[in-house]
């Protein structure tokens, strides 16, 4: 457990090149309904698209798979009574999915952190949960390094704190734990990680083939697990080691791609945090540094840190979207001109995160999805006639009938697409785009 192979410089291998050619599928009730079954279709397409992960020398060990979806507090209420605590409604409280190290001491010391920050915080732990998983279902590669995996239910005691400050507290907590733990002398704190800490979305993950996903987590089978939208993603890394925290999705996307230009992504970023501000954060700001850590991530995590700094900082997920991976708009390009004028003005803000590059997004009542302008990476959709969307890397990954489909298309080169589920509706790039340049 010590010795996790994606964290360190071995031969070869150096963690800072990884590369990912992987599969990744949206299933999404467009009107913003919630049911059991879009967990049972995004699990389905993630089977399908099973051929795009990879597996090593132990074939039954996978490179990495996972599914994001909105928060299940039915299950979740269920389960916390179970447990003697009572939970709020859906937004009053934050969950988090942890992997601890699997030694009692170790994981000991990692939680009483985890609570000691919480109560730093202004916030209140109401109680610990053990995520119910089937490890015979896995391999022994996954096996022999795999986690403890716990949830940990947070409530603002006061009561006085909206669900977006909740949602940027969560945000603080994470950053300061990920920094205590990582500088902490706890043996065993490199397997310690947050795959998700939110009041409106989780995360399940981990070093698994698509195909095992579903069986591994009890949760995913269980009727009362609910959601408007899934995410899924079947890791195949070019170049590196899988390890249960580079699954994805992360905590707002999963990727298909790679970022070429990260090195100098990751330098900017570090850069700029002398100069951050805000009068509505004050001090907390300094709470989020490193914004990117510098050891143990992916390209896809480094894009997923710096989009959930600007979405908590106040922007739009589609806004945020169009600062990082912003569509081509020199000169010679037909652009309106407001949204050239959008794109030269943020160009001094944030540089472009250049791919090949497919995000697959969300902020847990949203889906965006974006292709960078090399348009290297497929991703094609359909959209029934009773509201349910179907995304992939291909087609094909969930059988529906042909009387049944009201359109499809595939996303273009540059090109955003979004779910809206408050407005019941897909709302495509040009609308998108114009709104924001136009604000």
């Amino acid at each position: 457990m010590n010795k996790l192979p994606s964290l360190t410089k071995q031969g070869l291998y150096d963690p800072q090149f990884e590369r990912d050619a992987c599969g990744v599928g949206v299933v999404a009730n467009i009107d913003g309904v919630k049911s059991h079954d879009i967990i049972e279709k995004g699990l389905e397409v993630l089977v399908n698209l099973g051929h795009r992960g990879a597996r090593g020398a132990d074939p039954e060990t996978g490179d990495g798979a996972g599914l994001l979806m909105q928060m299940p507090h039915h299950l979740f209420v269920r389960e916390s009574g179970r447990l003697g605590f009572s939970l709020p409604e859906p937004g009053r409280y934050g969950v988090g999915m942890l992997f601890l190290p699997r030694e009692d001491e170790q994981r000991r010391q990692c939680e009483e952190i985890f609570e000691e920050i919480v109560s730093e915080e202004g916030l209140a732990v109401l109680g610990w949960r053990d995520v119910p998983v089937d490890s015979s279902q896995i391999g022994s590669g996954a096996r022999d390094v795999e986690p403890c995996i716990r949830q940990l239910f947070i409530v603002d005691a006061s009561a006085n704190v909206d669900q977006s400050d909740l949602e940027w507290k969560m945000y603080v907590i994470r950053k300061r734990v990920e920094r205590a733990i990582g500088e902490s002398a706890i043996l065993g704190a490199e397997s310690f990680y947050v795959a998700s800490l939110s009041t409106n979305r989780i995360v399940y993950k981990g070093l698994l083939a698509a195909d095992q996903l579903g069986r591994f987590y009890a949760d995913l089978s269980d009727p009362a697990t609910e959601s408007a939208f899934a995410l899924v993603h079947s890791r195949f890394s070019t170049n590196t080691m899988g390890s249960w925290k580079l699954a994805h999705p992360y905590r707002l996307l999963c990727h298909n791609g790679e970022i070429n230009t990260l090195r100098g992504n990751i330098n900017w970023m570090t850069a700029r945090q002398g100069m951050f501000h805000s009068e509505d954060r004050g001090d907390d700001l300094e709470k989020l540094f490193p914004i990117i850590p510098s050891r143990g991530q992916s390209d896809t995590a480094c894009i997923d840190n710096a989009l959930e700094l600007l979405i908590h900082t106040g922007r739009s997920m589609p806004h945020s979207l169009m600062m990082l991976v912003p569509e081509a708009w020199s000169e010679t390009t037909l652009l309106p001109q407001d949204k050239r004028d959008f794109y030269e003005y943020h160009a001094s803000i944030m540089e472009p995160w250049d791919g090949p590059a497919l995000l697959a997004c969300s902020d847990g009542s949203d889906v965006a999805v974006i292709l960078d302008r090399n348009g290297l990476r497929p991703f094609r959709y359909l959209v029934t006639k009773d509201q349910l969307l179907v995304m992939a890397s291909e087609t094909g990954v969930l059988e529906v009938p042909p009387e049944a489909v009201a359109y499809k298309g595939r996303l273009q080169p540059g090109r955003m697409f979004l779910v809206d589920t408050a407005q019941g509706r897909i709302i495509h790039d040009e609308e998108i785009k114009g709104k924001i340049a136009r604000r």
